[in-house]
């Protein structure tokens, strides 16, 4: 683990490195997930995994099958439409809210993310795609400060991040959906309107392939 998760509690950085994890696609749909295996993956001990392990399922990035068994979800088709219904309901809407308290600074700060995530196509780093793609997300997001709508949000990520693992895989980093200039050019011109479309678009692209994804399965 890294030494910001180190200065965290156990239980904290253990669950903060798995969310990382699953959110860089590390875990495949479908795969166990062991709190024996984890514990020798983390170095961690077994209580603070167990903790961590729990939280995953109550936030629906885990789930609990039965004997003792745990694994990553699998997505459906219908589970597809429920998460693009919800995610193109309440991220525009963060996105919107954003733009009316949005600064130079914050601007600033995510044209530097999407530098770094356009770096990570530009050498087919499947995995930093996904992790800066979810870090702009949420820096946006962030400042519109909705207490309630971001970690609805959050965790409807954690939910569809490994079958993005999965989508990016088959696409390559070449061909993936990307509205973030757009976003940024209607921030920059105060057009809340415009930056809600470009995050709507932005999302339904992403998991229409995912969908087509599971189609040609």
């Amino acid at each position: 683990m890294n030494a910001e998760l180190q200065k965290q509690p156990a239980h904290e950085s253990v669950y903060r490195g798995m969310r990382t994890m699953i959110l860089g696609g590390d875990f495949a749909p479908g795969q166990a997930v062991t709190i024996q295996g984890l514990v020798e993956l983390l170095g961690a001990g077994m209580t603070p995994v167990r903790e961590a392990i729990r939280r995953l399922i109550s936030e629906g990035a885990l789930q609990f099958q039965g004997n003792r068994r745990v694994s990553v979800p699998e997505l459906t088709l219908s589970q597809i439409d429920e998460i693009l219904y919800a995610r193109t309901a309440l991220e525009p809407e963060l996105a919107r809210r954003a733009a009316q308290k949005i600064t130079a600074a914050h601007i600033h700060e995510l044209r530097s993310i999407d530098d770094a995530l356009n770096a990570a196509i530009a050498r087919g780093d499947v995995k930093a795609y996904l992790l800066q793609n979810y870090r702009f997300h949420m820096t946006l997001y962030s400042v519109a400060e909705a207490g309630v709508l971001l970690p609805l949000v959050q965790a409807l990520w954690l939910r569809s991040a490994p079958s993005l693992r999965v989508m990016c895989g088959r696409f390559g980093t070449q061909n993936l959906p990307d509205m973030h200039i757009e976003a940024l050019d209607a921030l920059r011109a105060g057009d809340g309107e415009a930056a809600a479309e470009a995050i709507r678009q932005d999302i339904a692209q992403g998991l229409e392939n995912v969908r087509a994804v599971l189609v040609g399965d």
